[in-house]
C-alpha cells in the first residue's frame, strides 16, 4: 500500500460521539459525593455542570448526536488526517506499518478543542456567563480560551505553576483568544492560599489547579466548571478521533495490531483507543498501550481505588489508578500528563487487564521526538512523544504488525524543553517508591 496519507471529506465527521459506557465488559464502578460518600446523582453536580453534560456523564446509550453547531464549528479542522510514518519506518528499518492520527492540526494544536467546543457549547446553551478551568501544559486552557471565543463566553484559566512559567506562549493563546490566566497555587481561591501558605514554592500540580477551579465555579453563580480529561463526557467528545480513524483504516485495508496514546487523565488515548473497544473484545489479540511518565506513574505505580479528582477533596471520589490526591509530581515539561489519577473508564479497563501501560523518562521520550521530527518533520508535544516512543519500541520488535497512535499535539511552544535536552540539560525523574506510599496513606476510606 503506497498511500501515505488518507483523508476523509468533511461529509464524514462523524455525526455522533460514541459512548464507550454501552460496550464495557463489567459495569463502571459509579462515582461518589465527596462528603457524603454516596453514590452521585446529577443534583449534585448541577453546581458546576451544565445538566445537559451531567447527562451525557450518566447516559448509558451507545451514540450520542453531535449537535449541528458543534459539528460545523469541527469543520474548521476536521477531519483530521491519518498518516504512514514510512520515513520513520524506513529510518528504523522495520517491516511494522505506523500510522499516525494528526491531532495537532486543530487551531489550539491539539486534540483538545473536540471537547472544548462541546461543553462551551452546552454552557452557553444553559444561559451560563463564564467558564473556569485548569490546565497542565496549556493545551486545554488554549483550547478552552478558543471555544468560549467562538461563544461568547468569559474564560478564567488556572494554569499549573510550573507550565505557566516554562510555557509562556501557551499563555499567549489563551490571551489572543480572551482568556484570563492565573499561575496555580494562586491568591484567587481558598484552596490555592492554604497550599502557597503550606509551601510556596509548590511547583503546582492539575489535582491543585482542579480545585481552584471547581471552587471558583462553586463560588460564582454565573460560572461554571469545565474539565479537559478524566471524565466520561470528555472521553464521550473525543472519540470522533478514533471513530475518524476506524473509516480511515478501513479505506485503505488496514487493521491495527497495537494502538497506542499517551495517557495523563485519559482523554485522547480514551477518545483515540475506545472506539476500537468492540474489536478488541472480539480479538484479544489486539494491544491498547497507554503510555505516561516515569515522574508522574499512575496506571504503572499507583493503586486502583477510590480517590478524589482533585488536591483540596472538592471533587467526586471516583475509582481510578492514583498516587493519591496530595501527590505532586515533579515539574516535566510533559504537563499535561502531572495528573495523580486517571480516567475512571481507563482505569477500569486496565483494571479488568484491557489495557495495558508503560512508563518512560524524559529523556526517553525526547529522543524517540527528535527521530520522529528528524524523519517525518512534525514538532510532537512533550505529551504526544511518549506515543512516539512507545510505538518505536513496538516497531524495533519487526514483526509486520500495524501500528497506530494519536499524535495528540504538536510542539512548537516546547523549544525550551527541546533546546533542555539537546544541551543535555534536561532531568530524568523517577519518583521515589517512597513518596508515592506517603502520597497514598492519605486516600479516603471508602467501603
Amino acid at each position: 500500500m503506497d498511500q501515505e496519507r488518507v483523508d476523509l471529506p468533511q461529509s464524514e465527521i462523524p455525526v455522533s460521539w460514541y459512548n464507550v459506557l454501552a460496550d464495557l465488559p463489567k459495569p463502571l464502578p459509579p462515582p461518589l459525593h465527596p462528603g457524603t460518600g454516596q453514590p452521585l446523582k446529577p443534583e449534585d453536580l448541577a453546581p458546576i455542570f451544565p445538566m445537559a453534560l451531567i447527562e451525557q456523564e450518566m447516559s448509558p446509550e451507545r451514540w450520542i448526536p453531535i449537535p449541528e453547531e458543534v459539528r460545523a464549528l469541527y469543520k474548521i479542522w476536521r477531519p483530521t488526517p491519518l498518516i504512514r510514518a514510512v520515513r520513520l519506518e524506513k529510518a528504523l528499518k522495520t517491516s511494522c506499518r505506523i500510522y499516525f492520527k494528526n491531532e495537532s492540526v486543530s487551531p489550539a494544536g491539539s486534540h483538545k478543542l473536540n471537547t472544548a467546543l462541546a461543553q462551551a457549547y452546552y454552557n452557553k446553551k444553559e444561559g451560563v456567563r463564564r467558564l473556569s478551568t485548569e490546565t497542565g501544559a496549556g493545551q486545554w486552557g488554549s483550547s478552552m480560551a478558543f471555544a468560549c471565543q467562538l461563544f461568547g463566553l468569559a474564560c478564567t484559566i488556572y494554569m499549573v505553576k510550573s507550565s505557566y512559567y516554562q510555557k509562556p506562549y501557551r499563555r499567549s493563546l489563551m490571551h489572543i483568544w480572551g482568556g484570563e490566566v492565573f499561575p496555580s497555587p494562586s491568591d484567587r481561591t481558598a484552596s490555592g492560599r492554604a497550599i502557597l501558605a503550606a509551601d510556596p514554592e509548590t511547583p503546582g500540580s492539575l489535582g491543585i489547579a482542579i480545585s481552584e477551579a471547581v471552587e471558583d465555579a462553586a463560588t460564582h453563580d454565573d460560572t461554571k466548571y469545565t474539565l479537559g480529561s478524566v471524565l466520561n463526557h470528555v472521553i464521550l467528545h473525543q472519540s470522533v478521533i478514533g471513530l475518524e480513524t476506524k473509516r480511515q483504516l478501513e479505506l485503505i485495508g488496514e487493521t491495527p495490531d497495537v494502538l497506542i496514546a499517551c495517557v495523563g487523565g485519559g482523554s485522547n488515548f480514551g477518545g483515540f483507543s475506545l472506539p476500537f473497544l468492540p474489536e478488541k473484545l472480539a480479538n484479544p489479540k489486539l494491544r491498547i498501550i497507554a503510555v505516561e511518565p516515569s515522574a508522574c506513574p499512575s496506571l504503572t505505580k499507583g493503586v486502583y481505588a477510590y480517590d478524589y479528582g482533585d488536591t483540596a477533596k472538592l471533587a467526586p471520589l471516583v475509582k481510578m489508578y492514583t498516587l493519591g490526591h496530595t501527590f505532586v509530581p515533579e515539574g516535566i515539561h510533559a504537563g499535561g500528563l502531572r495528573y495523580h489519577g486517571t480516567a475512571p473508564i481507563v482505569a477500569h479497563l486496565a483494571n479488568l487487564g484491557v489495557i495495558e501501560s508503560k512508563a518512560y523518562t524524559q529523556n526517553a521520550v525526547f529522543e524517540g521526538a527528535l527521530q520522529f521530527a528528524r524523519t517525518e518533520g512534525f514538532i510532537p508535544a512533550p505529551e504526544t512523544s511518549h506515543a512516539i516512543r512507545a510505538a518505536i519500541d513496538e516497531a524495533r520488535k519487526n514483526d509486520g504488525k500495524c501500528i497506530v497512535f494519536n499524535y495528540s499535539g504538536h510542539g512548537h511552544f516546547d523549544m525550551s524543553a527541546y533546546d533542555a535536552h539537546l544541551a543535555g540539560d534536561l532531568e530524568d525523574y523517577e519518583h521515589p517508591e517512597e513518596k508515592i506510599a506517603e502520597a497514598l496513606t492519605h486516600l479516603p476510606k471508602v467501603g
